[in-house]
């Protein structure tokens, strides 16, 4: 979205000490919701990636000084602060050329921290389902004429953007765990959807996941300040997260659930959920029961039970913040999706296909939940692409048995992303362990075209087909629909 160049406020005052900031891996949905967002409040900005992407020429054509490839001569002499994604570290000529002309080199999350100054921050934080919930939180206080500023993992289908800066006193930012950022955020509302082992790449254990929450919880402000933390009782990681800080935690702790936990009953229950159409393919209606009174049914736009609880998450953290109840239900029934969250692609031959960015075995399990919800009787197709070795390595029965769900799997080779093969790793080790249907219907699809092929051959009227991962897979939705024998229907819109 666009912005008159007046209502944009000043640089001076809350960024006057950031000069010009030069950030690299623009191209990135992290480093360019930064971007945006500085840009938007009138702070002079630049920047390099490796490609050009079009959020790139979205960021020249608001004036920022866009250029494509690594140079250290690309680091103009008016720049005083640099921001980096996390793979443009030590090495990179321009981080490099920084650091020995003695600029203020910042971590992504630390520039994100940065674009904060001045607000009151919501940060969603949780395993899964934070670009989902953050969406949706964005989405709920802008439909309240809140105007928040906000920065989430991908478009918000109504808003047209990933990140933007407003003119409300709410920031709302996706905190990701995977390098333990999430608590470098100055946070007064923090969500934990879920809590499990994920990115043991970097965390090495378990334990060392849940730690770095109970980092992020006992770093919010008291209770008497705002500080409030929000978990859902659903998933045991959160529940335990909420019981520990209301032992150790300044914050207020309220939950939400479908059921009590433990002897606990939620602030906000959720029950009575039943899937029905809606304008992106399918919806669901939920009924909301705040614990001190005020209930509602509701009918949301996406389903799947994960997000109706990433919903009520929203809602008691809206409620929190002041929002009425009312204007919160309608505020994710006004919800429409994000790209890659069980996003519709289209259908040909009465055959559906979505696309989901699942890449850890809950979300996977989730994604297929989904999946059959909207099937019902009939069948749920899964072409599946593993994302890591690390990750294949150390979850490769539990991809399994959440993908055995489905009626039909197709395990694309791994995407490799930012590791080296590791010896005895593939995604055999995933499609070995499958128990859904005929052996055919469980296998390795070492050949991208001939797995789109035969899972197109194999759906029928009613079937439903998930493309699914965090690599390149999001792209063979479209080679599935010209399968089935025509060009996608339109979708969910997310300019």
């Amino acid at each position: 979205m666009s912005r008159d160049e007046s209502t944009r406020p000043a640089a001076e005052g809350r960024f006057a000490d950031l000069g010009r900031v030069h950030l690299l891996g623009i191209g990135g949905v992290g480093v360019s919701g930064v971007a945006r967002i500085l840009q938007e409040q009138g702070v002079a900005v630049s920047g390099s990636d490796a490609k050009d992407l079009p959020v790139m020429r979205e960021l020249a054509a608001g004036g920022a000084r866009i250029t494509v490839g690594y140079d250290a001569a690309h680091l103009g002499r008016d720049v005083t602060t640099v921001i980096a994604s996390s793979i443009a570290g030590p090495g990179n000529p321009e981080h490099d050329a920084a650091v020995a002309r003695g600029l203020r080199v910042l971590h992504r999350s630390e520039g994100l921290a940065l674009a904060m100054r001045g607000h009151r921050v919501l940060a969603v934080a949780g395993t899964h389902g934070k670009t989902t919930t953050s969406s949706m939180a964005a989405m709920a206080f802008s439909d309240a004429g809140w105007d928040p500023t906000f920065a989430v993992g991908a478009a918000v289908a109504g808003l047209g953007t990933n990140a933007r800066a407003g003119q409300g006193e709410w920031f709302i930012a996706e905190a990701d765990e995977s390098d333990g950022t999430l608590v470098n955020y100055p946070s007064t509302i923090g969500i934990v959807t879920t809590v499990e082992a994920d990115h043991l790449d970097h965390y090495g254990t378990e334990e060392a996941v849940h730690q770095v929450f109970r980092d992020f919880a006992g770093g919010l402000p008291a209770a008497a300040q705002g500080g409030v933390l929000v978990a859902c009782l659903d998933d045991a990681g959160a529940a335990d997260l909420a019981a520990w800080a209301r032992e150790h935690a300044a914050a207020d702790v309220v939950t939400y659930g479908s059921a009590p936990r433990d002897g606990v009953a939620p602030d906000l229950l959720v029950t009575d959920l039943a899937v029905e159409p809606g304008e992106t393919g399918v919806g669901q209606r939920a009924t909301f029961r705040m614990a001190d009174g005020p209930a509602r049914t509701l009918h949301l736009q996406v389903p799947g039970r994960h997000n109706a609880l990433n919903a009520a998450a929203v809602v008691l953290a809206a409620v929190r913040a002041g929002m009425a109840f009312e204007a919160a239900v309608r505020g994710v029934e006004a919800f429409r999706g994000t790209a890659r969250r069980f996003e519709f692609r289209g259908a040909a031959r009465g055959v559906r296909v979505f696309d989901d960015y699942a890449h850890h075995p809950t979300e996977v399990a989730a994604a297929v939940s989904a999946g059959r919800a909207v099937a019902a009787d009939a069948r749920v197709h899964v072409l599946f692409q593993p994302h890591l070795f690390s990750r294949t390595r150390d979850f490769a029965a539990e991809f399994a048995a959440a993908l055995s769900g489905a009626d039909a799997v197709r395990v694309l080779p791994v995407y490799a992303a930012r590791e080296e093969p590791m010896p005895g790793v593939d995604s055999s080790l995933i499609a070995s362990r499958l128990t859904t249907g005929a052996a055919e219907d469980r296998v390795v699809a070492e050949d991208r075209a001939e797995a789109v092929r035969s899972l197109a051959a194999g759906a029928t009227a009613g079937d439903v087909v998930l493309t699914m991962g965090a690599g390149d897979v999001t792209a063979l939705g479209a080679d599935v629909l010209a399968e089935l024998g025509r060009d996608a229907a339109p979708g969910v819109a997310h300019p």
